[in-house]
């Protein structure tokens, strides 16, 4: 069994939760998961155990009653009836956002929040951490001190702050893993890395891919392997979805250019003009984002071709199907003992997989290196003798 506390109940952890439960009833299909039915753990083997945000309307409620707000009733699983959404960290991770958002650090510290967590997740025996709060503005420590004095004064992101109190559960109670599914960098900072290597813990991040991201990473690999020269690129976004409300925050927007853009240099080779980043918030798109893509190349005798691709694509359904895979996977790296981060895991589900420094590299390549990993061979290419 695998016991999941989610971080942050808005739509993708909805998603999540849902999609999950109907797996395991055998209502849906499991298209939107890339190993399937390939892994040791089944769909079965997971069980969400504790959910956690910081919207009041949300705080109290079970996540059936949270769920039915977004899908028909007849669609929302009743066992979903016996998760309540706890409180959360907030440090200020909806600020600027339409709610009314409270944290449990408000009525003690920091540092005591994250203690009050540990407790109670150790009496759930959890094993694997899901952060999908709205992305915030945050900075990588990179010095384990400088994390320290953070959490000891509170100057930290909410992200930071649960990926600290997995790293204090996994020393005291039993090792674990943490998926950072949003920009804070937490596999791309040493002073996260370390501190997980040295916790029995490990961290998948950071911020998942699942639309525009790696489908620009596959073509950008087809251009370099044809020697095409890229002259530019321009990529964007624009949803309706709660996180989409949150990009409009110009700091919080950097968090998520900086782990889009990253891309082209690692796969190419050299720089090049480029614009991808989420671009704007229109409410009536809801969470089925239009993404929209302009890549201008060289092609022999110089003579200059274009694509322009045109996407709608639903954003937190593609998020959680990822998910379905990471818990499982996470998992697997805690009996490996696999602690700091997995790089072949990040490769594959992340737009900016850590560990520091680490390359991008076409999902295409990123899929044989998450298969070496596992020791799994993709049968469509093993010879038949």
């Amino acid at each position: 069994m695998i016991k999941v506390v989610i971080l942050g109940q808005g739509l993708v952890a909805t998603h999540f939760a849902v999609g999950l439960e109907r797996l395991k009833n055998g209502e849906i299909n499991d298209y939107g998961v890339p190993l399937r039915n390939r892994l040791s753990y089944r769909y079965e083997d997971i069980e969400i155990v504790a959910s956690y945000d910081v919207d009041e309307a949300k705080v109290g409620k079970t996540v059936y009653e949270v769920a039915c707000k977004v899908f028909p009733e007849d669609k929302v699983p009743k066992s979903l009836k016996d998760i309540v959404v706890n409180q959360g960290i907030h440090l200020s991770s909806l600020k600027g956002l339409p709610f009314k958002a409270r944290g449990r650090e408000e009525k003690s510290t920091v540092k005591e929040a994250i203690a009050e967590l540990v407790d109670e997740w150790r009496k759930l025996d959890a094993d694997v951490f899901i952060n999908v709060i709205t992305t915030e503005q945050a900075t990588a420590f990179n010095d384990p001190k400088k994390l320290e004095e953070a959490v000891e004064t509170g100057k930290l992101a909410a992200s930071q702050a649960y990926a600290y109190a997995v790293a204090l559960y996994a020393q005291k109670v039993k090792p674990a893993a943490f998926i950072n599914a949003i920009p804070t960098p937490i596999a791309n900072d040493s002073a996260f890395v370390d501190l997980y290597s040295n916790s029995r813990a490990v961290v998948f991040g950071d911020d998942g891919a699942t639309g525009a991201t790696p489908l620009t990473t596959d073509l950008l690999e087809h251009l370099y392997e044809r020697n095409r020269y890229v002259l530019g690129i321009a990529q964007f976004n624009i949803g309706g979805n709660t996180d989409f409300l949150a990009l409009d925050v110009p700091e919080r927007n950097i968090m998520k250019k900086t782990t889009k853009s990253s891309i082209v240099r690692d796969i190419l080779g050299y720089d090049v003009p480029n614009y991808i980043k989420p671009t704007g918030y229109l409410e009536p798109l809801g969470d089925k984002k239009f993404v929209a893509m302009i890549i201008e190349y060289l092609s022999f005798n110089e003579f200059k071709d274009e694509w322009y691709i045109v996407a709608r694509i639903n954003d937190s359904p593609a998020l959680a199907g990822l998910l379905v895979d990471l818990v499982r996977l996470g998992k697997i790296a805690i009996d490996r003992e696999s602690y700091g981060t997995v790089y072949n895991v990040n490769a594959f589900y992340m737009k900016k997989p850590g560990p520091k420094e680490a390359r991008v590299v076409a999902r295409t390549k990123a899929y044989e290196l998450l298969l070496e990993w596992l020791g799994i061979y993709d049968e469509r290419y093993v010879s038949a003798e």
